[in-house]
């Protein structure tokens, strides 16, 4: 989704519990260089939860939105497979767009191109796309306000191969391709436009509420998954892949699309995709020789050559993203004092980046500073981002607190000065608040624990209190929403998503789902208008400076907690496994692996 984007982590609600889980659920045989088959590990405790190619807000993370796009070939697909991220015209089923000379309107060549039941791919099913997003924005995963669907106002079909979307005003052309028409996912209306398993609605989408209806019906089927094998609503699909099982375990078993009449035709015919809970309990079953393409711990890069005599290669995989921990700025008792920027000085300060990533990371992460990612050379990082406007200093970072009315008792900061000066707490904060934050964080990952616990060190240092809660990363997503003071669901601190990295951009890394106001993952609720205003000129500008302004700005702004990024993985796959280079969009694409003979 997410995804997302992907979350790249976009975000999975379901917790799946099962005796199975003690290792790898679902383990199977290894493939052992069989032409036919692969067996890929899944991240630990990633569990595969959603079938439908439309993410909503819990079932973002980048594996469903892999499998998704394997039976739903995109639009528009980006790849970072070849070392720059780019349009994958190969596994697309648009094969051009054509901007207007205003910037104002696009229109969009699709490929000759089939449904897997023999059905062609029209304008038809990428406008009932439109209009079942148009009509239920709110609930879809990639939605933040004012951007699409909001900026399309309308759709006009050509024929049955071109169509065109006008815009609300001119855009940069670059960001729309990458960031908003690359959401769209044909689907195939002539089976789906339907608001039960046998009442079909004519042209149900072409109002509001005939999309909601239908909506509903495919939100309702792909909530169960012990179905998704059997249900016939998911054996029509368009991409190199279908479904052979799915268990709610989180074991997954593709198998190649016969009919799949695209750019990226696969080459291996069964694609086991194995979840576990613990990162170890995956690095047992690379040992034992039961995962094809799986991965190690940072940690265990000192020990590569045990991996290689196994007949492995060792790839640090670098991602386009960002890893961060976001504040909860409603919450009810704490977000007064997240409102206060010093606040949020005193706590990055007190995060020490380059030692996590020496010692958790074993040098295989890099400190971020800032909302773009600086694992690779862009042009869109500031200097402002790239100098770390504040350096580790748990000394100045005490002062700091202890400069706005905060006093040291017992180990643990507390307000003793309330009020608004610039000498006092600041607004909101009462006395005798305790500076005390919890994270609920990922499970299952050494790598992890290690940053929690070095984390929560680094902090006692400055007075600020720091407990660690751990849960499955579904749970985490589930239980940190957005929410307002006076919710329930609003009693969290921080969240944290797992040390795979908190954020995959699309190819343009603007901010207008993580940190505009309302963005659709903007979970700690952060709002500046200010930051807004760059946001939107990064969409409209084709000026590299649109996108370093932004940067400069949230990295002072501090929105979040920055962390150090680290590689998305360090995979190990078996030699002769060939074919592909790993995407640093997060995706994994099995149609480009191979086995050498």
């Amino acid at each position: 989704m997410s995804k997302p984007r992907r979350w790249a982590l976009l975000t999975g609600a379901a917790l799946a519990v099962s005796a199975l889980l003690a290792g790898c659920s679902g383990g199977g045989n290894a493939s052992q260089g069989s032409s036919d088959e692969i067996n890929y590990a899944l991240p630990a405790n990633f569990t595969p939860n959603w079938i439908l190619p439309i993410g909503t807000a819990a079932h973002l993370n980048t594996n469903n939105g892999s499998i998704a796009q394997s039976l739903y070939e995109p639009l528009i697909a980006y790849d970072g497979s070849t070392g720059k991220i780019a349009w994958n015209k190969d596994g697309s089923v648009a094969t051009d767009v054509s901007f207007a000379a205003d910037s104002k309107s696009a229109t969009v060549t699709l490929g000759d191109r089939h449904w897997s039941d023999g059905k062609p791919i029209t304008s038809r099913d990428v406008e009932f796309w439109f209009n079942l997003i148009k009509a239920n924005k709110d609930q879809w995963g990639s939605y933040s306000e004012g951007k699409a669907p909001d900026n399309w106002t309308s759709f006009k079909t050509v024929d049955d191969t071109h169509f065109t979307i006008t815009f609300d005003k001119a855009y940069n052309s670059d960001w729309m391709l990458a960031n908003q028409l690359s959401h769209i996912i044909p689907l195939p209306q002539h089976t789906w436009d339907k608001t039960s398993a046998s009442a079909k609605v004519s042209d149900a989408d072409e109002t509001a509420s005939g999309a909601k209806q239908v909506w509903k019906y495919l939100n309702t089927a792909a909530g169960k998954i012990s179905d998704y094998a059997s249900d016939d609503l998911w054996k029509t699909i368009s991409g190199p892949y279908g479904v052979k099982s799915f268990t709610t375990a989180g074991k997954v078993t593709l198998t190649a699309n016969t009919k799949y009449d695209g750019g990226e035709k696969p080459s291996i015919k069964t694609v086991n995709l194995l979840p576990f809970t613990t990162a170890d309990a995956e690095v047992n079953a690379v040992r034992s020789g039961e995962v094809d393409y799986g991965y190690i711990n940072a940690t265990d890069m000192d020990q590569k050559s045990s991996f290689t005599s196994k007949g492995y290669d060792v790839e640090p995989w670098t991602g386009w993203a960002i890893t961060y921990m976001p504040y909860n700025f409603n919450n009810p008792t704490m977000g007064a004092v997240f409102k206060q920027l010093y606040a949020r000085q005193a706590v990055q300060m007190s995060i020490d980046q380059k030692s996590l990533s020496k010692v958790v990371f074993n040098g295989t992460a890099t400190s971020t500073y800032g909302p773009i990612p600086q694992a690779q050379e862009s042009d869109y990082v500031s200097d402002v981002q790239k100098s770390n406007p504040y350096p580790f200093s748990t000394s100045k970072a005490k002062g700091l607190l202890t400069s706005h009315g905060w006093t040291e008792q017992g180990g643990t900061m507390v307000c003793t000065d309330p009020g608004t000066s610039s000498s006092q707490c600041g607004e909101g904060v009462d006395k005798g608040t305790k500076f005390t934050m919890q994270v609920l964080s990922q499970s299952g990952s050494t790598v992890t624990d290690n940053m929690m616990s070095a984390i929560q060190s680094s902090l006692q240092k400055t007075g600020i209190g720091f407990t660690i809660k751990t849960a499955p990363v579904s749970s985490v997503l589930s239980q940190t929403p957005t929410c307002t003071a006076d919710e329930d669901s609003c009693k969290w601190d921080l969240s944290f998503f797992g040390t795979a990295g908190s954020w995959y951009f699309p190819a343009y890394p603007t901010g207008e789902s993580l940190f505009s106001t309302g963005g659709s993952a903007n979970f700690g609720s952060y709002s500046n208008k200010q930051v807004d205003a760059l946001i939107d000129a990064t969409t409209t500008s084709p000026d590299a400076s649109a996108v370093q302004d932004y940067s400069a700005a949230v990295a002072k702004d501090l929105p979040v907690i920055w962390l150090p990024s680290p590689d998305y993985q360090i995979s190990v796959v078996k030699k002769g496994l060939t074919g592909f280079d790993q995407d640093s969009l997060a995706n994994f694409h099995p149609a480009q692996w191979k086995w050498s003979k």
